[in-house]
Order: structure tokens, then C-alpha cells, then sequence
């Protein structure tokens, strides 16, 4: 890992794992942490901050089942936002919406792309009058969630993962071809 004074952060297959391991189960213990990456706890605290100072670890959340505290209705709202000037304030307004959890700028028929969770289908109908509301909102359109089968918060690591251990392979094998290019050459003869 590097990170200086202006520099961008670069990731080695230690950060890599560590960030895999931490998305799996962030209340690991340091020292667990550093059996499976092969460094100390302190070296493995000394990275996490690293990694947090440099905005790749933006935070540690628990993970909630949005039906087991009553919030029971998904829904996705794409919001077609009348002009591009009106965008940077849907988003600041939007983003104090209870209920709201993503707010993505997309390409397609709409402007935006929310997602949503609510009680029921009255509080969902309550935040879409408050999404059409908002000065700058043409239309919306709303599809409710019947079910989920896949619904990830960890981004996946593995090709990473795969790329910096080739990659750290591969200078490895260089390293070592330099030291043997360079015995060859010191073996040849003068005037050779």
C-alpha cells in the first residue's frame, strides 16, 4: 500500500484481503484479520486507517432486515427530472427523504434512479408525492419489489483480488530474471 500527500491510494492483495475480509465480517478480530493476510494486528490497523484516511473504507454498518423492523414494501421510482439544471437540487432534496436509500443519476428514460423501502403501500404512495413534489420532477415512475433473490452490500474483490496477485507474481519473476541476466552478463568475457 502507498499513500502519500496528494498521491492516489494503491491497493496490494493484503489491502484486497483485508477489505474482503472486513465486508464479510467487520467486528473480526485485528489479530484474526492478520493470521489470514500474514501480518501483525498492529500492521493490520496501521492499513485499515490507511485505507479508511483514503476514503476506501467509508464506514461500518450493521446489516438490517428491513422486514423485521415493519419496513415491507421495495420499490424502485425512476424520476424524470425536467431539465439537467434541476438535477443537483433533486438529489440535495431527495436525500432527506426518509425512506430513500439510493439516489442514482442514470442513463435511459429516466433522470434518476431511486430505492426505496416504506411500511406499506400508503407510506410508499405518501414518498412518491413527496418525490413528485420536489420543483424540477415531470413524471415518475414506480415499480414495487414482489420478491428479492440477490441483494449484496459487498462489492466483489475476487477479480482484484486475482489481478494483484498476478501482478505481484509477475515482478517476482522479473526480479529474479533481472538477477539471473544480470550473472549471465557478468559471466561473458570482455570484448564478448
Amino acid at each position: 500500500m502507498k499513500l502519500g500527500e496528494g498521491e492516489e491510494l494503491e491497493l496490494d492483495s493484503i489491502d484486497l484481503q483485508i477489505l474482503q475480509t472486513l465486508q464479510q465480517d467487520c467486528k473480526i478480530p485485528l489479530a484474526r484479520i492478520g493470521d489470514l493476510v500474514g501480518l501483525s494486528a498492529p500492521s493490520v490497523i496501521e492499513r485499515i486507517k490507511k485505507l479508511e484516511h483514503g476514503g476506501v473504507i467509508r464506514g461500518y454498518h450493521a446489516a438490517i432486515d428491513g422486514k423485521q423492523i415493519g419496513l415491507d414494501v421495495t420499490a424502485f421510482i425512476g424520476v424524470l427530472v425536467e431539465h439537467p439544471a434541476s438535477v443537483e437540487e433533486f438529489e440535495v432534496k431527495v436525500a432527506s427523504l426518509e425512506g430513500v436509500l439510493e439516489c442514482h443519476h442514470v442513463t435511459g428514460q429516466h433522470t434518476m434512479l431511486l430505492k426505496v423501502k416504506t411500511r406499506d403501500t400508503s407510506s410508499l404512495e405518501s414518498l412518491i408525492r413527496q418525490v413528485r413534489g420536489i420543483e424540477g420532477v415531470a413524471r415518475t415512475e414506480t415499480m414495487v419489489v414482489l420478491s428479492t433473490h440477490t441483494e449484496r452490500t459487498q462489492l466483489p474483490l475476487g477479480a482484484q483480488l486475482e489481478a494483484s496477485r498476478q501482478l505481484a507474481s509477475s515482478r517476482r519473476r522479473a526480479g529474479r530474471n533481472g538477477g539471473e541476466r544480470s550473472k549471465v552478463l557478468a559471466m561473458k568475457p570482455a570484448g564478448a
